[in-house]
């Protein structure tokens, strides 16, 4: 404890610290609650994993950018409690984003009383979801200030695709062989997959700025369970409306597991997809274009696709880069994200008939 006190008197921080203590479950970043005496504010002290997000700077500008702007929307709409509906960065004694210790980086930021969040997925559930990040994008859709990207080429899916034919080249761990009837399936859809960047380089698809990490947990509640802000900002970056909304559905709307080892339970559940849809196009319709909503399937399709092919690649690669827990979790999790992309795709037609239906 003595060495995170340490750590935390480098932050313009109110008040005499009282306790520091682990926070939450966060797989990247470690947190710590910092509690105050007194009136002061409470703050999350975090050390960031900057083997994930190597340019801190970067990644510390883009959230202050972020923050800043929705603070100002939300002023200049006259909400009220505005300090628990965006997140507050605090600055080091010396006026910087970050503080670095030598060995690791740190952050601050105030931390939101009386909030809760939830793992909980459901129509309900999914609706706040929606609510949420079209919301967030709207938001930010006239952000003047231009972003980076904390990690390149993220949801990218040509270089995701390179990535694999690497992997095929290379057959680091023996494996292609016994893996052609999936690699044959997934580059038989390459073309129509590799969408985005298509219309992106034809002047028909924007890049705005984007959450790219939409799970309901990342979502804030207050007490009478009114969402109150977005948080964990880590991969806010440019990207394509399909990260947000493609991405969420990809992990709530799959009735089964994302590494489920009996893909008969895997499929894609239209009652959270419609919820979802409804309230993002309700939060979000005013400034997506007609090419962006024509392609929600799409997107919906895309990232269990996008997954199954990291999954195929790193256990090609000998399965160096996601944790594993027995030799074939990695096989396991490319089927069932097979699974899943084939199961979106069944159900695109109903897709675009709901959509068609809101507008």
């Amino acid at each position: 404890m003595h060495k995170l006190q340490e750590t935390i008197s480098h932050f313009a921080t109110d008040g005499v610290v009282a306790t520091v203590r682990p926070f939450g479950n966060g797989l990247i970043n470690d947190s710590y609650l910092v509690q105050t005496t007194g009136d002061a504010p409470d703050y999350l002290l975090q050390r960031i994993n900057h083997h994930i997000f190597q340019d801190v700077d970067r990644l510390q500008k883009n959230i202050e950018a972020v923050t800043a702007h929705i603070r100002r929307k939300l002023t200049a709409c006259g909400a009220q409690d505005v300090d628990r509906k965006v997140l507050t960065m605090i600055p080091t004694h010396d006026g910087k984003r970050y503080y670095f210790d030598g060995e690791n980086y740190w952050r601050t930021m105030r931390y939101i009383p009386r909030s809760v969040s939830y793992e909980k997925i459901d129509p309900a559930s999914s609706r706040y979801a929606g609510l949420a990040f079209g919301d967030f994008q709207r938001m930010l859709s006239d952000m003047p200030e231009q972003i980076g990207e904390t990690i390149p080429y993220f949801h990218n899916m040509e270089f995701r695709l390179q990535q694999l034919h690497d992997a095929i080249r290379n057959d680091a761990a023996g494996r292609v062989a016994s893996m052609r009837t999936i690699i044959d399936e997934i580059e038989c859809r390459a073309t129509d997959m590799c969408k985005a960047e298509q219309l992106h380089r034809e002047g028909k698809l924007p890049k705005r700025v984007c959450h790219c990490d939409t799970k309901v947990n990342n979502i804030l509640f207050d007490e009478n369970g009114t969402v109150l802000c977005v948080v964990d900002l880590d991969t806010v970056m440019p990207s394509y409306i399909f990260s947000d909304y493609g991405d969420f559905l990809r992990t709530a709307a799959n009735t089964g597991d994302e590494d489920d080892r009996n893909v008969r339970r895997v499929g894609f559940n239209m009652a959270i997809f419609r919820a979802f849809t409804e309230a993002y196009l309700e939060s979000a319709r005013t400034f997506l274009t007609d090419t962006e909503i024509e392609h929600l399937p799409y997107a919906a399709a895309l990232f269990p696709y996008m997954q199954c092919v990291r999954f195929l690649a790193d256990y090609l690669n000998g399965d160096t880069y996601y944790k594993i827990q027995y030799p074939e979790h990695n096989l396991v999790r490319t089927k069932a994200q097979f699974a899943l992309w084939q199961s979106v795709e069944a159900h695109e037609a109903a897709m675009k008939t709901y959509i068609e239906s809101l507008l």
